[in-house]
């Protein structure tokens, strides 16, 4: 994709304090668009949003719980009356723990169902509206290999990610033909400082772990392709294979 490929767009990134939501934030803007870094801290998406700017992109940092119905509307319309306008949506944020199935508590339960998958459902419905009136959109659900795969441990996390991928079809036919929505699933994904996964590294064709910039390239592809939509494309170097 070329530098100005985005420009003029305005993109949401939800968990965009780190991670694979800062990579995609950062990867957005240097694509042109306008980007609204969203986080439960302040402090994180500040810095973020001071770095993009001193690079010569445009940021925002919008402090919100989108668990809530209230503060991610409210998210999206401080983000619209900044802006003028939102073009891609990215439902990143999210949470991962393990838990024996037989110790998975309710609150466990619906703590991780809230952060992975109700805050997509939330954001996705304010900010269709706004998309719809445009004539044009883009959402862009993260999900995971963990919503294909089956792991014990992560049942909660599993089912959660399993629900982002059926929301996302869902979404794509209730949307269209105005707002194509699809998701990414990234395999396992490493940053500095974390020691490499050795089994994932062995098991995966390509033999690595993913990036940030890995998830970020194909979040930026959908963002700007025009005849996709209600796909999972999976970034896991060829896990889901074997």
């Amino acid at each position: 994709m070329s530098m100005a490929e985005l420009n003029g767009t305005v993109a949401l990134v939800t968990g965009a304090s780190s991670g694979i939501g800062a990579a995609t934030a950062e990867a957005l803007a240097g694509l042109g668009a306008s980007v609204a870094l969203v986080a439960r801290r302040t402090e994180r998406i500040d810095e973020l949003a001071a770095k993009i700017a001193a690079g010569g992109g445009q940021a925002a940092a919008c402090t919100a719980d989108v668990t809530s119905e209230e503060q991610a509307r409210e998210c999206v319309e401080r983000v619209v009356a900044e802006f003028g306008r939102l073009d891609i949506l990215v439902n990143n944020a999210g949470i991962f723990f393990p838990a024996k199935f037989e110790d998975l508590t309710e609150e466990q339960w619906d703590r991780i169902m809230n952060a992975n998958l109700k805050s997509q459902f939330l954001c996705a419905q304010a900010a269709a509206p706004i998309m719809k009136r445009q004539g044009r959109g883009r959402i862009i659900n993260l999900s995971s290999l963990g919503g294909l795969l089956a792991w014990p441990l992560y049942t909660h996390y599993c089912v959660s990610k399993a629900g982002t991928i059926m929301l996302t079809r869902c979404l794509a036919r209730a949307l269209a033909p105005e707002i194509l929505v699809n998701s990414v699933a990234p395999g396992t994904i490493q940053f500095r400082g974390e020691a490499p996964d050795e089994d994932y590294i062995r098991r995966v064709p390509l033999h690595r772990t993913g990036t940030g910039d890995d998830i970020a390239d194909a979040v930026a592809y959908l963002a700007s392709a025009d005849f996709v939509t209600g796909q999972t494309i999976i970034v896991d170097g060829g896990r889901s294979l074997v």
